[in-house]
Parts: C-alpha cells; structure tokens; sequence
C-alpha cells in the first residue's frame, strides 16, 4: 500500500553515515573522545534524533492535512479512479479506499472528480485496504437533513419512486418517504401513475424515528400559496361577481368549484333552466367555465354559485306569439299523481294535470297515462308569463264524448261497460273513455239483498246495463243492470200468493223466527209462534213441512209464511161445519137454546185439547 504525505513536506532530519575508516581513525587517535561524543540515538534508532520544536510542527501538519479514519464517521471524499466494478476514494487518508460501484446506482453521471460523502465503514481491512461506505454516508446524512427540514420547514427535493397502497414511494436523500395519496394534491387525485419517475418539492410533516418512517407533503406546499390566493380573492368577493373556476367535485346535489383556492357549490337546481338528474349530465371534473356568484356568508367561507343565471331565462325567450289554445310538444320531465309537467321548451314546463288526461270522471292516477321520457303533444289551457306557468291538457285534443251523449245512450238503450270502482251506494261502470254511469246498489239485483256492491262484482267485470236517467248538463248518467231481465218477483207474485201452500225446510233458527229457503230468491221468515206444530211442539233446523203464505210484499222482498195457519185452519173449517150440523139438527129437534150451547161448548173444549 503507498503511503501518502499529501499537502504536507516535512524536512526529515539528515541521518549522519558513519565512515568505517575515521571512525576507527578517531576511536584509535582519541577513544575518550571518541565515546564522548559518539550518537547513540542514532546507532540505536537508524535516524537522527529530531527536537521538539520540529516535532510539534510536523504533528500539526499532520492534523491539519489527514483525516482521523475512525470507524462510523462520515466524510467527503473525492473520485479519483473509476474502474468496471469500484471507485476510488480519496479522503485525505494515509491511502484510499474503495467503494463499489452499486452504491451509485442513482448517479450514473458518476465521474472522476467528484466530491462525494462516505462512511469509514472498516479502517483497514486484511488486507490493509481502507473500507468505505457511501451508502450508509447517504443514510446517515439523510436522517441528518431530514430531520432538520422537518424542525425548519425546509422544502425538500424528491423522486416518485412508485405507487403504494394509498400514496407513493419518494426518494428523499436517499431515504423511502411516504406521500399518502390525500397529500399529493389540493384536488382528488383520479390517476396516480401520471406523478411516478418525478422530481417533485415537498415538506416533511412527520417523522416517526422509532420506525424510522417519514412522510412528505407536496399538497402543503400548494395549500400555502392557495391560502394568500384564498385571502386576495375572498376580499375582492361580491354578489353578481362573474369569476372562472374549474370543476374540483361532482356530486348528487351539486357541483364544487375551485376558484383559485376558494371553493364554492353550485347547486343542482342553479346549473341548470331544464331538469337534470344528475350534475355530471351538465359538467364534467376538471372542465373550466364560468360562474356568477350569488351569494355568500359574512365569513366568505361558503360560497353559492350559479352556472344558469348566466343566460336568460328559458321564459323570456318564449316565443310571443305562443298562446292559449295553441297545440305543443314536449317531453314528460317529472310525474306525480296529480299530473305530469312537461317540457315543452328547455327550461319551460307546464302542468297537465290528471282530470286533464282523459274525459273520464273517476279518479286515475298520471301514471297510467304518460312514462317519464314519452314524447306527447297537448294543447295549451291556461298561460301566465309573470307567474312563469302553464298548464295543458291532453284529453282536449279528442272530441268530448258528452258532445252526442243523447244519440249513443238514450234512454232505456241496452248497453256493456267495465266496472271501475264501488262506492257504499253503488257501482261506477264506464261505457267509454269519458262516458261513465252509477248503478245504484238497489239496481244490481231484482231478488239479492246487497249490503255492499263488491259482494255482486269485482272492479273490471263486465256488466250489462240499460239507460235509466241522463243528465247532459250535470254529465250524470243513470244505469241499471237488473232491468236488463225480466223482474221475478211479478211472477212469484202470482206463486205465492197469499194463503198458497208450499213445502219447505227450516233452514236456520234466527231471532224471534226461523227462515225457509223454496227457491234460489224465495227465503220466507217463519215468526215463533207459527212454528208450532199441531201437537204442539215446534218446528226445529233441518225439518221439512208444509207453509203457508200470509204475507207477500213485492216491493221490499218481503215474504213470511206460516206452518201453524194450515193446521188451524183446519180445525176453523171443522169448526165451521160441526156448527152448521148443529144447527141442523136443532132444526129438526127444535132444541132449547141450552142445548145449543152445550154441544158448542164441547166442540170448543176439543179444539182447545181439553178432551
């Protein structure tokens, strides 16, 4: 190994040589003087012996030009050789040392030269080599400037090295910073691969030295020169103000606009005269336009933005020549069970409302006329351009059914509708679209007793019906379906005439009688005492005899019979004609007016069950 006075020329004392010949000339001439002054330092040392004054000058020399290689230090170096696979270091070492060459992966441009830092890793090696490290020199330095960046804010160089889950890899001084995704910009980052293999400024925030982890910010940096932005442009803010901005956040309610470090939301209903169900069907992120602001609170801090007040209003550039009665097209925008509104022209809708829709007078909902999209035509009903409304119709643009009433539904003509809804007192059958009638409950059915008229049909059923009253201006029509069949009742009038008999079962117990089912629409009521039977007993459920009629009502459908009347009728007829012989046997006889009464007494008395 060479060894190195560098920078330092220090005069080593001339060592005297001793000539063999005067030597022992001397030594024989004069011995005592000889050992007198004979240099024994010089004998023992090789050298000539040097005196303390020139001893210290070459220590300070020393210190002054050479390094004190001990181990874990940190020094700059100098690139005096580049080889295939090392570079020589020059640190002002009694000799160099040796670096290899994958410690400079990140400075290819390496060259001879150069100042770089290294670390005496090993001060001699077996060989007597001088180790370095320049890698853990870098490492070592890092943690050094990292740290003081942190305390003084310094901004920082880095490389991107790569994406990571939720940030990125940056190469700070050689030290892997984190760069959490939330702190590359002030605005959502949508493509991180846009940022890798850059050189970017940031500002270290946090340092965990426990896990030696540090994280950088480059969004700090923009956030500071925002913040003076944000202050110049919130003090100049007025309302009407026409400012550009871009599109930073879409949202379902509105849109969030960067104004230059001021955010501020238009809301959905301010991007737009038109409709829109969504934001992003009016903007986009990132896109540049041009808002007016419409007002704001006293802090400044929420601001409220508007994109269509930036053209005129939808209503002002309606056409003048547009008026009632005037037919237009338009899509249907939103529908609610009232009615539908309808855009007729961008940002200009009008109502039709449900009775609107069709000439039929039973309720219905919008829905099940019109679909959000549909394309209808209508006709204009009402127009008011202060108010900015209108309302239309549809059904307007058909004929009024009601217009020949009189010609297609005359009275007492025949006629088939469906059933649309019920009511406690009847139903409503519609004829034709437009054209319903009520059937009263009373007029569904000649013999059934109706509580409600569900019990007789269902909504969409199919009825026959005959005309009964009309009423053009009221627009009521009257109908009847059991007129559209002969009554039965004038049959069973002649039937169950009163004092006919007719065989029957008793087919329930109910309050103070029972009820006698003779045909499908004939159910007579038995009251209590016209159950009992001749020997006394009654009748009960489930057993058959014979009835008498001793009531018949046509009108309110209301029959009563009697099993008792047929018996005791009989016993009247006996009676009858007991009496009748009597008396002519009293003609013959001439009996007294006693014996008259006597043979009525026991005839009587037999009636009564008493003998």
């Amino acid at each position: 190994m060479a060894e190195k006075a560098k920078n330092a020329e220090v005069e080593a004392p001339e060592v005297s040589t001793v000539e063999e010949a005067p030597v022992v000339s001397e030594a024989q001439a004069n011995p005592e003087k000889f050992l007198k002054e004979f240099n024994w330092h010089n004998y023992q040392e090789g050298i000539d012996e040097v005196d303390d004054q020139q001893l210290q000058e070459f220590e300070k020399l020393v210190e002054e030009n050479f390094v004190d290689t001990l181990n874990d230090e940190v020094v700059e170096g100098t690139v005096v050789h580049i080889s295939d696979r090392d570079a020589i270091i020059d640190i002002n070492a009694k000799s160099e040392g040796v670096i290899s060459l994958n410690e400079f992966r990140y400075n290819p441009g390496l060259a001879v030269g150069d100042k770089v830092e290294v670390l005496i890793d090993v001060r001699e090696d077996a060989t007597g080599q001088l180790v370095l490290s320049h890698r853990k020199a870098r490492v070592i330095k890092a943690w050094d400037r990292v740290n003081a960046a942190h305390d003084t804010g310094e901004i920082v160089n880095g490389f991107v090295k790569c994406r990571t889950k939720g940030g990125m890899i940056v190469d700070v001084f050689g030290i892997e910073a984190f760069l959490p995704g939330s702190q590359i910009d002030v605005k959502p980052i949508r493509d991180y691969d846009q940022y890798v293999n850059k050189t970017m400024e940031f500002k270290v925030v946090k340092i965990n030295h426990e896990f030696k982890n540090v994280v950088v910010s480059h969004k700090a940096l923009i956030e500071a020169d925002i913040e003076e932005q944000k202050k110049e442009i919130i003090g100049q803010l007025e309302k009407g103000q026409v400012l550009e901005g871009v599109v930073k956040n879409i949202t379902s309610y509105g849109v969030f606009i960067d104004l230059g470090g001021v955010d501020g939301l238009v809301h959905i209903t301010d991007l737009s005269w038109s409709r829109i169900n969504h934001p992003n069907e009016i903007v986009e992120l990132d896109q540049k336009l041009n808002v007016v602001i419409l007002d704001f609170d006293e802090n400044k801090s929420r601001i409220q933005l508007g994109l269509k007040q930036l053209s005129k209003h939808p209503w002002e550039a309606l056409a003048e020549e547009v008026k009632v009665g005037d037919k237009v097209k338009g899509k249907v925008v939103v529908i609610a069970d009232y009615g539908a509104f309808i855009e007729v022209a961008d940002g200009v809708e009008g109502l039709i409302h449900v009775s609107e829709m069709s000439w039929s007078t039973h309720l219905r909902s919008a829905q099940d006329f019109v679909a959000v999209g549909d394309e209808v035509e209508a006709v204009i009903l009402t127009l008011d351009r202060e108010e900015r409304k209108m309302s239309l119709g549809i059904k307007q643009l058909t004929p009024d059914p009601w217009t020949d009433i009189t010609t297609k539904y005359p009275l007492a003509s025949k006629h088939t509708g469906v059933v649309r809804n019920f009511t406690n007192f009847g139903v409503f059958v519609e004829l034709e679209e437009g054209i319903d009638g009520l059937i009263y409950i009373s007029d569904l059915s000649w013999t059934k007793k109706i509580k409600h008229p569900s019990e007789f049909c269902a909504v969409g059923d199919k009825l026959d019906v005959i005309v009964l009253e009309l009423d053009v201006e009221g627009r009521k029509l009257s109908l009847g379906h059991k007129q559209t069949t002969d009554n039965p009742w004038d049959k069973y009038e002649t039937e169950f005439a009163l004092d006919t008999t007719h065989p029957g079962a008793i087919e329930e117990i109910v309050d103070k009688g029972a009820t006698v089912k003779f045909n499908e629409d004939i159910v007579a009521f038995i009251p209590s005492r016209h159950l009992e039977k001749e020997d006394g007993s009654k009748l009960k459920k489930g057993e058959s005899a014979d009835f008498k009629i001793i009531e018949f009502n046509k009108d309110f459908k209301r029959v009563v019979a009697s099993h008792t009347a047929i018996f005791k009728a009989e016993e009247a007829k006996n009676v009858k004609v007991a009496a009748k012989k009597a008396a002519a046997a009293a003609a013959e006889a001439k009996p007294t007016l006693g014996d008259a009464n006597d043979a009525l007494q026991a005839l009587k008395d037999k009636m009564d069950g008493k003998k």
